[in-house]
């Protein structure tokens, strides 16, 4: 897959069809995958895919990154759920279809846990399907687009994966047992998550769907989210900003990988995004031209009378 990889980012390169490759690279050591820049076609080997390639390297295609835009015609590696990403930006004006060459790769699930990936690969430990389920990450178990739906090259055998009828995995098992417990467990779950928020905001920079240019926590004029990291504040923020991905959320996992304090931030926005599938029958990421139902109003597709 590598060398298919390669051979067609020199392809993109040395036709003048893209000016940069934005894909993975090895870190010095070996030990992880990072974000690389391909400019040059001599450069092409150091892309590399595997599956500690978790990155969501889409967020490189916002306005958050005007210096990777500024390198010209933008070709990037995406996996299928990274392109959900790049869909709901499409869907949303964020990006024209035409501005971005799609390499699409067929991926059969990435890492959550790298080291213990690297324990059981150097045979520390035993690579078993117990250890495999542990630190293959949870969005992966449940993944329909592991041969990616929307590209302008694929590359990779394609994937015979059938996801499950029903999600399953720990961030699915959490919103059960949550479901379960009664309004003051349940708040003191969330407070106590909350209570470790450092408020670095690391969350929203990882995530290509914080695409603001002044994001609401940011506004003091008035001041609509307190900037100290104490409860009041973290719930505010928090809350806030899984409202604002309610039915765009496509479960990349970035943000609470992303997370120094470890709150469970694909939780919450799993549940909201079963709560717009019940709602609205939709699932994000998978049609540029279908908007999320939280972002238009359609009065005669909605189903509370009241409204009407």
């Amino acid at each position: 897959m590598e060398k298919q990889l390669q051979d067609k980012a020199r392809e993109l390169l040395e036709s003048g069809k893209a000016d940069v490759i934005i894909g993975y690279g090895w870190n010095r050591d070996k030990s992880h995958t990072t974000p690389v820049f391909i400019k040059k076609a001599e450069d092409v080997g150091k892309l590399v895919f595997n599956k500690l390639c978790v990155n969501n390297l889409s967020v490189y295609l916002t306005r958050k990154y005007p210096d990777v835009y500024a390198m010209g015609k933008r070709a990037i590696v995406a996996k299928g759920c990274d392109i959900k990403n790049i869909v709901v930006m499409m869907s949303e004006g964020q990006l024209k279809r035409d501005e971005v060459h799609i390499i699409g790769v067929t991926c059969d699930g990435v890492i959550f846990d790298q080291d213990a990936w690297a324990k059981a690969e150097d045979g520390s430990a035993d690579m078993g399907a117990e250890l495999k389920d542990a630190v293959t990450a949870t969005k992966c178990h449940n993944c329909d687009v592991r041969n990616p739906h929307l590209t302008d090259t694929l590359i990779g055998d394609k994937s015979n994966f059938t996801p499950p009828d029903e999600p399953v995995g720990f961030v699915f098992d959490k919103i059960k047992d949550i479901e379960k417990m009664d309004s003051r467990d349940k708040w003191q779950f969330w407070m106590g998550h909350f209570s470790r928020c450092i408020k670095c905001y690391a969350c929203r920079q990882v995530c290509s769907l914080c695409y603001c240019e002044r994001c609401i926590s940011d506004k003091n004029m008035p001041q609509w989210i307190e900037t100290s990291a104490h409860l009041r504040g973290n719930l505010a923020w928090n809350l806030i900003r899984a409202q604002h991905l309610t039915g765009r959320c496509t479960f990349c996992g970035e943000c609470e990988r992303a997370c120094p304090a470890n709150i469970p931030l694909n939780v919450i926005n799993q549940k909201m995004s079963l709560v717009m599938g019940e709602a609205f029958d939709y699932k994000s990421g998978y049609d540029p031209k279908e908007h999320p139902p939280m972002i238009v109003f359609n009065p005669d597709e909605d189903k509370d009378d009241f409204i009407k």
